[in-house]
C-alpha cells in the first residue's frame, strides 16, 4: 500500500512539474558569447569601453573596464544595462523621452538616459540587458549591438 502511494505521489508531483512555464536565462556560454562579440566590435571600432550584462533584475553577471576607458564608465554601463532590463527598451528611449521635455522619467527608478544599453530578449522573455560605455552613445550601442546579435544568431 505504501509503495502505491508513493507511486501515486510520484507521479502527481511530475504531472505538476510539467505545467510550470519554461523560463530562459543567461547562462555562462551566452555571457561570453555576447561579450566576445562586443569586444571584437570595440576592438574593430577602435575603442576602449566598459562593457556591462546584467539579468532581468538587473544583477551583474558581467563588467569588464577597457583599459583606457575612464573610471566613470563602470557605472554608466551597469546604469545602462539596468535601465534596458528593467524598462525592456533601449536606454536610448529614455534618453529621448528626455529630449521631448518628459522630465518625469527622471523620478523613474533605475532610468537612466543615455544611449547604449539594450534589453537582452529571447522569444519574447525578457533575460536581461547589454550595455557599454566609454565611446559616443551611438558606438557604445553598436558594441552592445553586436553582443546582442551573437547572441541572438546562435
Amino acid at each position: 500500500m505504501f509503495k502505491l502511494g508513493m507511486v501515486i505521489l510520484s507521479l502527481v508531483t511530475i504531472l505538476s512539474a510539467a505545467n510550470l512555464p519554461s523560463k530562459k536565462y543567461l547562462n555562462l556560454a551566452a555571457v561570453k558569447t555576447m561579450v566576445a562579440a562586443s569586444e571584437a566590435k570595440a576592438k574593430e571600432l577602435k575603442v576602449e569601453v566598459t562593457i556591462c550584462i546584467v539579468d532581468e533584475s538587473g544583477n551583474l553577471l558581467f563588467l569588464e573596464k577597457g583599459d583606457s576607458a575612464t573610471l566613470n564608465t563602470i557605472q554608466f554601463a551597469q546604469k545602462k544595462a539596468r535601465h534596458a532590463a528593467f524598462y525592456r527598451q533601449p536606454s536610448k528611449d529614455g534618453a529621448d523621452a528626455l529630449k521631448k521635455g518628459n522630465t518625469d522619467v527622471l523620478a523613474f527608478p533605475d532610468f537612466f538616459p543615455n544611449q547604449g544599453g539594450l534589453p537582452i530578449i529571447v522569444d519574447g522573455q525578457i533575460l536581461g540587458g547589454i550595455a557599454a560605455s566609454g565611446a559616443k552613445s551611438e558606438v557604445d550601442e553598436q558594441i552592445a549591438q553586436a553582443g546582442l546579435d551573437a547572441l541572438l544568431k546562435n
